[in-house]
């Protein structure tokens, strides 16, 4: 499975109000701490690969999840394989990483909001030291990157983004990038 995404910043509250006056259907609201891990085999940098532990607060509770992120797989969109598990114990599975010689690379906090729009999930992140970005995403299958990448751009449109402003670099990656210009 694929996760089609695409990323623009962009003003939350003008997003937010956009998405009341299209009836948009609110999911929730969480805070996200993902750890990022290097590998002791390969440099995940230079293979456009992601490993992480995501611990999520949010009204329904705790939950943590173990996501693998492959390679983007085409130019125009942050189209990548995602494989992602829940996991019991957080704190465990970074033991285990690290055990295994995987080294925490970098965290990212994240204020989120997600919510449903014409089939898509639209997210409104507040990212620390990053800045605000819209997220719109859906799951496709290799046969369906491109219609759904066109859903995507469309509903950018509807919420008045434009889908050329489009950034494909990983929250992570702009961390890092804003922690070397300081």
């Amino acid at each position: 499975m694929y996760e089609v995404e695409v990323k623009v910043p962009a003003s939350l509250d003008r997003v937010r109000d956009r998405l009341r006056e299209l009836e948009a259907t609110p999911v929730d609201r969480v805070e996200q701490l993902d750890t990022y891990y290097d590998a002791p085999h390969r440099t995940f940098a230079e293979t456009d690969e992601a490993l992480r532990i995501r611990e999520e607060r949010g009204a329904d509770g705790r939950r943590t999840e173990l996501t693998y992120k492959g390679p983007l797989v085409e130019a125009a969109s942050k189209s990548r394989e995602e494989v992602e598990t829940g996991v019991d114990d957080g704190e465990a599975a970074d033991l285990l990483f690290r055990r295994l010689g995987f080294d925490p690379a970098a965290s990212v906090r994240k204020e989120r909001e997600r919510y449903r729009l014409d089939g898509y999930t639209v997210t409104l992140d507040a990212v620390e030291g990053v800045g605000e970005f819209v997220e719109v995403e859906r799951e496709a299958t290799s046969e369906t990157l491109e219609p759904t990448r066109e859903g995507a751009f469309a509903v950018l449109e509807r919420l008045g983004l434009d889908p050329d402003d489009q950034i494909r670099t990983s929250y992570l990656g702009l961390l890092l990038e804003s922690r070397r210009n300081d």
